[in-house]
Formats: structure tokens, C-alpha cells, sequence
């Protein structure tokens, strides 16, 4: 009777030097180096696109805090696609803009945003 022999099957080893299956590994996206294709902007989707109301075009890129929340006022009582109250969808939609949509905004502009966050309290007669 042959002796036996032992046969092992050799690992193959991951980037990280670690043994494993020798199934490839899915890169994610971090994994990708950057290229130079421009990003996509789901936050600018969201603003076109939104449920909660029809806005004024580039309503946030003008310079005064009252006409600010007075387009936001008025585009949202007029709206029919909105799903909640009225001050709801225009405060909502505005701390959208400030949080995301507007994350690199000079002090200057969001201390105007927030100055349209009281003046739309005070047109819908809600206390500060």
C-alpha cells in the first residue's frame, strides 16, 4: 500500500497580508481613489425635487434674513405638494439648506440664515 501523502491547499493572502478565501474583495467607494469627475449633489436633488414645497428659485442666495422667510412663508402656505403644516415644511426646508446644503457657508451668510429662521417664527406668530 502507497504511503499517503497530505495535500494542503495554499491560502491566498488579502492586500492587508491576512489569510483568506480566494474570492476578491469588493472595494468600496472610499477605497476609490478620487477622480475627476464632479460629484453628485444629492442635497441639490432634494431641494429641486422635495415633497415639502415649491421654492423661489436660489431664495436662499439673496442677502436679507425678512425675504428669506417671507418667500418660505409664501411658498409654503401656496404649496400642494407639501405633506406637513406650513411653518413646518419652510423651517424644515431651511435648517435643510443650513445643515446640508449650505455646510460651507461663510459666518457671515448663515448668521443671516438664522436671522431668517426667527423672522419665519415671527410670520407664522410662533414665540422665539
Amino acid at each position: 500500500m502507497p504511503a499517503s501523502r497530505k495535500t494542503t491547499k495554499s491560502k491566498s493572502r488579502t492586500p492587508s497580508g491576512k489569510t483568506g478565501s480566494t474570492r476578491q474583495r469588493h472595494t468600496l467607494a472610499s477605497d476609490k481613489k478620487k477622480s475627476a469627475a464632479p460629484k453628485k449633489r444629492w442635497s441639490r436633488h432634494v431641494m429641486e425635487t422635495s415633497d415639502a414645497m415649491d421654492l423661489q428659485h436660489d431664495i436662499f442666495k439673496t442677502g436679507n434674513a425678512d425675504e428669506i422667510a417671507q418667500s418660505l412663508k409664501r411658498s409654503s402656505t401656496s404649496s400642494t405638494r407639501r405633506k406637513g403644516a406650513p411653518f413646518q415644511s419652510a423651517m424644515s426646508m431651511l435648517n435643510f439648506y443650513i445643515n446640508r446644503a449650505g455646510r460651507n457657508l461663510p459666518k457671515s451668510r448663515r448668521s443671516t440664515l438664522e436671522r431668517a429662521k426667527k423672522r419665519l417664527r415671527e410670520a407664522f406668530g410662533r414665540k422665539p
